[in-house]
């Protein structure tokens, strides 16, 4: 059984999309990035996926420099390329140019010591599916305290 440990997660991208499909992804990084990582400076808000000359590419994902590090260190904001096979490269590469669909980045973990990230193949939510999103969160978070005070 693998070790897998979480280390960021995408809210933002469940309240802007409908989640379809999810696949994992192996990523291409140095060993500063793998280090600043590991420390906690990764953040998914604003990343997304394209398909760039037959290879899945990542965007806009931050990883901060490591502390430690030197001269190493890469940018922050760089792409960085994923690892697919080539089968589900292409299938999603049509799903998203025929649908309309996107591919975001919804976690970063370890599985092992390998750094893998989940994609989502996702449907974006119009204004009222978000505001329906947030009337059902509150509604559940008023239900847990009625609860809670009824038990105590």
């Amino acid at each position: 059984m693998e070790n897998i440990k979480t280390v960021a997660k995408n809210k933002k991208a469940y309240y802007e999309y409908y989640v379809i499909e999810s696949f994992e992804a192996g990523i291409s990084l140095c060993g500063t990035e793998v280090k600043a990582i590991r420390a906690g400076g990764i953040n998914l808000r604003d990343a997304w996926c394209s398909v760039d000359n037959g290879e899945m590419i990542i965007k806009q994902m931050h990883i901060s420099p490591y502390e430690h590090g030197n001269i190493f260190n890469r940018q922050p904001d760089r792409n960085r390329k994923l690892l697919m096979h080539k089968r589900e490269i292409m299938r999603l590469f049509g799903q998203v140019k025929q649908e309309g669909l996107a591919l975001i980045p919804l976690s970063v973990y370890f599985k092992g010591s390998l750094v893998k990230v989940e994609l989502g193949l996702c449907k974006g939510k119009k204004l009222h599916d978000k505001r329906e999103t947030a009337a059902k969160r509150d509604a559940e978070r008023a239900i847990d305290r009625a609860l809670k005070e009824r038990n105590q």
